[in-house]
């Protein structure tokens, strides 16, 4: 099938450039998980009137050989733009880099003296290199040590990592390269629209399906990746789970479980077997409003398949109960018969840059670098080791993001804040409630490269390097590491987030054991050396990875624990990642979502991306381009509902909530479930009004389902 025309382009970018250096560079895109492969190319100024940075895909990289999206090929356009921040702020004003400095560890260690080590939080972001996250959690734990420690990446996929550690024993998006997707006879795509959110992997399915291959998509909205699907469930929002408990019910009883591979590989399925049986198709239809010919045709579909995935994305993810959503499709999966087979499998489509790099290596509550729990005995001995401190002195886990952001400037909660490479005004649920609790604290203090919404609060704003002014290592969805080269000078007075951990290490003192230059190196390349040694034996072990062998290999996939060892595309080929080497089965129940629709909020509002947009906007709303495309928040709806309302295209909608209201433009789709409302996140506006209530296991928000009503403006 031939991929969108709006979603890969072909023609490269030119923009002007300030500072030129050589050229071209071969990097990666700064934006989502598939980590894209281009080419930066930099004119100097006697090229051409003003310099050029010039664009293009790379053709080594698997994931998208040659393609980009609208966001990649206009990603060179903050390089040189006047939006971007170049001096430090200080209550607003532009200051030097040691006043901005000092007084950030000044008041850091007024804020410990009085309120002990937690008094000071650290947030970091699944943007950041793997470099910067490992040394953020580093200085949290070695400096400040605090444990209260978290990341935007907490609102991405941890159910799905939560859900694969208590099925395999391991948490990897895609535990197998996305090219064995083209050559799947099914795919099963839960929640997930990567037409919009990642555009060159629709070639992937793109390619399966010209092989007679059938993609199955599971959404509430008729997105651009449904509107390519061979067949279309449109469950209502909040009911995924019900609707995967109701696949398995007819894998069972239609005679398609794998009943050798089940014996040989799991352990657990009776107790599964006997939990579906109440889930027979009829009750689902009811429930979810899927019909039931249609359940029975994916069945079919997936029961036929030699070599097939199931696959799950934000929109099975983010809710209260997304670790039991996405187990249950993990549980499908088992019963087909495909993880750890060549060609099939489960997998998570990770969202953010570094999504998955970014929990490997410390910026999460509960973890240390190599994807070590902290509060295992052996692994606190191991990285205290290599990090040269006394593992009695390494905090224990500390809260999770929503509950970190909800605790500032409580009396029990932090003080101040340390924030990387986030913008939890815009992204984080609740987000007024969010925004109110930033306000309270006695020291906010930002590091990005754009005045985002969260840095206009700031006390302090560290101005930062970007994507293609340093260097560092990505982990994309697949597990492959990658090498993001440094292709052209940044503006002078602005620094890296690895010399601003440094500059504080210096000015707070680290402990007695450590010289804080020696301990925090500014230059990627040592900290991805002692970030090896950290990993070494871990679950995500980087041992044997050099930037030598990414740059020979383009890219090394984890685990791979020597620098004789190939890497590990199948990790599950052989066995999983349990102690006894079987994958596990986990009796899961549907309960309906934290907040349904009543009289007084009749209508579910879900929320997610859109092709020219990219996470809270901070860097993609600053490009003309992009804002071309679409310019503003709107506000989905059915037909049905914009005639009850008397509204039409282009005027403003008022959508209120229980935590608050927001307006946009109404936008009509008869695609649309009539009791179903969609907005986009990337402006502020859709977080005012979704729910927080968290998962029990993976701590992550319902940010897909809460109850609202809309009004007409005016």
């Amino acid at each position: 099938m031939k991929p969108l025309e709006s979603t890969i382009g072909r023609m490269p970018l030119s923009l002007p450039v300030l500072t030129p250096v050589k050229a071209p560079t071969a990097t990666h895109c700064p934006y989502c998980a598939l980590q894209c492969g281009m080419n930066v190319a930099v004119e100097a100024p006697e090229q051409g009137p003003d310099g050029t940075v010039t664009i293009t895909p790379r053709q080594d990289i698997p994931a998208n050989a040659g393609g980009l999206c609208q966001k990649g090929w206009t990603a060179g356009e903050l390089l040189t733009g006047g939006q971007r921040l170049t001096t430090p702020l200080l209550h607003g004003e532009p200051v030097g880099w040691d006043e901005a400095l000092d007084f950030v560890a000044g008041r850091i260690r007024a804020v410990q003296a009085e309120h002990g080590p937690d008094g000071v939080a650290v947030f970091g972001g699944g943007g950041l290199t793997n470099e910067k996250a490992y040394l953020l959690g580093k200085f949290a734990r070695t400096v400040l040590r605090t444990s209260q420690i978290d990341y935007n990446g907490r609102f991405c996929m941890s159910s799905a990592a939560a859900a694969s550690n208590r099925a395999f024993g391991m948490d990897r998006g895609l535990p197998f390269p996305i090219t064995d997707l083209a050559g799947a006879d099914a795919v099963l795509l839960a929640g997930g629209n990567m037409a919009e959110t990642m555009p060159p992997f629709v070639r992937h399915l793109s390619a399966m399906r010209e092989s007679g291959g059938q993609l199955i998509v599971i959404d509430p909205r008729v997105t651009a990746t449904a509107r390519q699907a061979d067949l279309h469930l449109q469950p209502a929002p909040g009911t995924d789970l019900a609707l995967a408990l109701g696949l398995l019910h007819l894998v069972i009883t239609e005679g398609h479980v794998d009943e050798d591979y089940v014996a040989a590989r799991t352990n657990g399925f009776d107790a599964v077997r006997t939990s579906v049986a109440a889930w027979w198709p009829e009750r689902v239809e009811r429930l979810t409003g899927v019909p039931v010919s249609l359940m029975r045709r994916a069945v079919a579909v997936l029961g036929r398949a030699r070599r097939a995935a199931v696959l799950t994305g934000r929109g099975a993810e983010q809710h209260a109960k997304g670790t039991d959503t996405v187990t249950a499709f993990i549980n499908l999966a088992l019963a087909l018969g495909l993880p750890g087979r060549p060609g099939s499998g489960y997998g998570c489509v990770t969202g953010q840059g570094n999504g998955q790099g970014g929990r490997e290596h410390g910026q999460k509550a509960d973890q240390l670098p190599g994807y070590r729990k902290i509060d295992d005995p052996a692994a606190r001995e191991h990285v205290a080791r290599v990090w040269g401190v006394d593992p009695d002195d390494l905090p224990g886990p500390g809260r999770s993001a929503y509950e970190l952001l909800d605790a500032l400037g409580t009396e029990a909660g932090p003080r101040a804040l340390l924030l990387f490479g986030s913008n939890p005004v815009v992204s984080a649920p609740r987000a007024g409630h969010v925004t109110e609790r930033l306000n309270s604290l006695d020291l906010l203090v930002v590091s990005d490269l754009v005045l985002s919404e969260t840095a206009a609060l700031a006390d302090v704003v560290f101005p930062t390097t970007q994507w293609a002014e340093e260097g560092g290592t990505m982990t994309n969805l697949e597990g492959r590491v990658l090498l993001r080269r440094r292709a052209l000078a940044a503006p002078p007075e602005v620094r890296s987030d690895l010399e601003i951990i440094q500059a504080l290490a210096v000015r707070l003192g680290a402990p007695a054991s450590l010289d804080p230059v020696r301990a925090f190196p500014t230059e990627p390349r040592e900290v991805f050396d002692e970030l090896r040694r950290a990993s070494a034996g871990g679950i995500a072990d980087y041992a044997g990875i050099t930037y030598e062998r990414i740059a020979a290999e383009t890219g090394v996939f984890w685990p791979c624990p020597d620098t004789g060892h190939p890497g590990t595309p199948r990790p599950f080929l052989d066995r999983f990642a349990t102690p006894d080497g079987r994958a596990r089965f986990v009796p899961v129940e549907h309960r309906p979502p934290g907040e349904d629709i009543d009289e007084e909020y009749p209508l579910y509002l879900t929320t997610g991306r859109v092709l020219a947009h990219y996470q809270s906007g901070a860097q993609t709303r600053r490009i003309a381009a992009l804002n071309a495309v679409v310019a503003e928040t709107f506000v989905e709806v059915h037909p049905d509902l914009a005639e009850r309302l008397e509204v039409s295209a282009g005027q403003m909608l008022r959508v209120v909530s229980r935590r608050g209201e927001t307006e946009g433009v109404v936008k009509i789709n008869p695609a649309i479930r009539a009791d179903t409302v969609f907005m986009p996140f990337h402006w502020a506006g859709a977080n005012l009004l979704t729910n927080p209530e968290l998962d029990p296991v993976s701590r992550m928000p319902e940010f897909k389902v809460c109850a609202v009503r809309v009004e007409r403006v005016g």
